[in-house]
């Protein structure tokens, strides 16, 4: 089987594999971000740990290499102004946040305050790279669940893309 034919039967099913909504929040040098992410995974219960999958070519990698820390935002499932704001991503000298509602917290790292059903602050240990993504690996160091609600679910129609 060819490999565009075997990709064009993947696709579909891989699509299919449900991921969470979450907005990855960062900070580094003065600069802040944040980043919608779905390829998020619990890798650890202890300590408790996390992956986070981030497209190579993003600074946000190199932000997550060079100081770790990071918020994961757990998007509600009413939470869709999030995916509309931080969808588009966001150049490292334009504010992230303007309009969003953000609390401050472990060194002044900001988290959403609204939209979401909580967040889990998380440290890097490193990460391994696939062909066009950085993988990290992230002890999960706090967490705050702040509204007991489903979190927000993603299926895609093919797993070739976003």
């Amino acid at each position: 089987m060819s490999d565009s034919t075997s990709n064009d039967r993947i696709a579909p099913i891989l699509g299919r594999v449900p991921s969470g909504i979450f907005i990855l929040t960062a900070r580094h040098e003065g600069q802040e971000t944040g980043m919608l992410a779905s390829w998020v995974m619990q890798a650890g219960f202890d300590p408790p740990a996390v992956t986070v999958a981030v497209k190579k070519g993003r600074y946000i990698a190199d932000w997550l290499t060079a100081s770790g820390s990071f918020a994961l935002n757990v998007v509600a499932e009413d939470g869709q102004s999030l995916l509309a704001h931080f969808g588009r991503g966001f150049e490292p000298d334009e504010p992230a946040f303007e309009g969003v509602d953000i609390e401050r917290v472990a060194e002044e790292l900001p988290v959403l305050a609204t939209g979401t059903v909580g967040y889990l602050l998380c440290q890097t240990g490193g990460h391994i790279d696939s062909d066009d993504h950085h993988v990290f690996l992230a002890e999960v160091i706090d967490g705050v669940l702040i509204r007991d609600e489903p979190p927000m679910l993603h299926v895609r129609k093919s797993g070739a893309h976003y």
